[in-house]
């Protein structure tokens, strides 16, 4: 079947009929009749698009019912009543019987129950069965609070740890898709860095980056960019903070973390001065390399992100570095932070064709010091860095 020209880098059906097939199979297992999502953006609103192929967009609730037995109903933003029934053969829904509309926004409170009442006639002939809610901290209160009541009889489940379980391990078209995100940011960062000179603002230069992302293929992602003086350190932020204007001898630091084609994230984190480079940043570089490593020496499969997280702190801390307190290394997917999350307090352990990102952050000596780029997981532990832009501080 030849697939929509609207379609940006489509996921293959076959691969699509992967997921559902080993999503049934472990429903199959925990005994769940049905599954219900939803999302409100493609950021960190991933289940939907994984499901579908089609993202969250822009804070519109996007509600997928997945029946163990059954074509998947979906309930997004349009018109009062419409329903569009996307056939078998669809060239946009593939997996999916009925597409149902409303125009409900989350700034209008009192449309709060237009979807879930949508979601509801799809749930109809579980209302006796058991129901699992996946992505439930994203998931509406008025969404789950409506079904409830609506479904006394049902035996609800937390089905997300099942979901992520499979969603977190890349096949091989997945795999090959992060590569190509990578190879995108690498372009997006040589094209920012080309472009930086004093005078323009922070917000200019991660608008370079995007424009490049965006007509590579690019559906979304964030773009931080802070630019400071050397020797006064600075966090970066969203374009809200990203007013300042560089000057000569400024330190800009940018991280590139967008979708690539097809919508899978990796992120590029680097540093550039304006001007040259002095040799103690240079060698706070080579330490920052150097903290890498350890945790690229134990992302192993069957390692625990608790240990990981204690072994990097502890090489921090040795050496009279701040300790990570908040996620330095993690998953990614069709979420720019996807599990695990490489930290004390994630259950998941270390798998085979796991997306990881490292990016070890953290001020010191009067600079912000940085690196981040992705692996894979091989059966030994990460392959090569699939990011190929130079391990280095670049000086413009």
């Amino acid at each position: 079947m030849a697939l929509s020209e609207r379609l940006q880098t489509p996921i293959s059906t076959a691969e699509l009929e992967r997921r559902w097939a080993a999503v049934r199979a472990a429903m199959q297992r925990d005994k769940i009749d049905v599954l219900v999502m939803q999302n409100n953006n493609d950021h960190m609103g991933g289940y939907v698009k994984w499901f579908t192929d089609m993202p969250a967009t822009n804070g519109y609730p996007m509600t997928v019912v997945f029946p163990r037995d059954d074509a998947m109903t979906v309930v997004q933003q349009g018109p009062f009543g419409a329903v569009e029934q996307a056939a078998v053969g669809s060239d946009v829904w593939r997996g999916v019987k009925r597409v149902l509309m409303t125009p409900s926004y989350s700034s209008a409170p009192y449309t709060r129950h237009y979807d879930p009442e949508l979601a509801a006639t799809a749930l109809e002939p579980y209302a006796k069965a058991t129901i699992g809610l996946v992505g439930t901290y994203q998931m509406g209160h008025a969404t789950a609070d409506h079904l409830h009541k609506r479904f006394s009889a049902a035996r609800f489940v937390e089905a997300s740890e099942m979901v992520d379980a499979i969603k977190s391990i890349k096949s091989a078209e997945e795999m090959e898709l992060v590569r190509r995100a990578a190879a995108m940011q690498d372009g997006a960062m040589r094209a920012a860095f080309a472009a930086v000179k004093p005078g323009m603002r922070d917000t200019e230069v991660a608008a370079v980056a995007q424009h490049y992302s965006q007509t590579q293929g690019s559906e979304n992602g964030i773009y931080l960019c802070a630019s400071m003086p050397l020797g006064q350190p600075s966090k970066f932020g969203q374009r809200h903070v990203q007013n300042r204007t560089i000057q000569a001898g400024d330190q800009v630091v940018l991280l590139v973390e967008d979708s690539g084609p097809g919508g899978m994230y990796t992120e590029l984190g680097r540093s550039c001065v304006v001007g040259k480079v002095p040799q103690a940043m240079k060698d706070e570089l080579a330490f920052c390399i150097a903290a890498r490593k350890v945790t690229l020496d134990l992302l192993k499969p069957g390692t625990s992100c608790k240990d990981i997280w204690d072994a990097f702190n502890a090489f921090m801390r040795k050496n009279g570095r701040p300790e990570e307190a908040r996620l330095y290394c993690h998953g990614q997917g069709y979420d720019l932070v996807e599990r695990p999350l490489v930290r004390n307090d994630e259950p998941m352990l270390i798998q085979k064709d796991m997306n990881i990102v490292v990016h070890p952050t953290y001020i010191h000596a009067g600079y912000m010091n940085w690196l981040c780029d992705n692996y894979l997981i091989g059966g030994n532990g990460p392959g090569d860095r699939l990011h190929r832009f130079p391990e280095e501080i670049v000086e413009v």
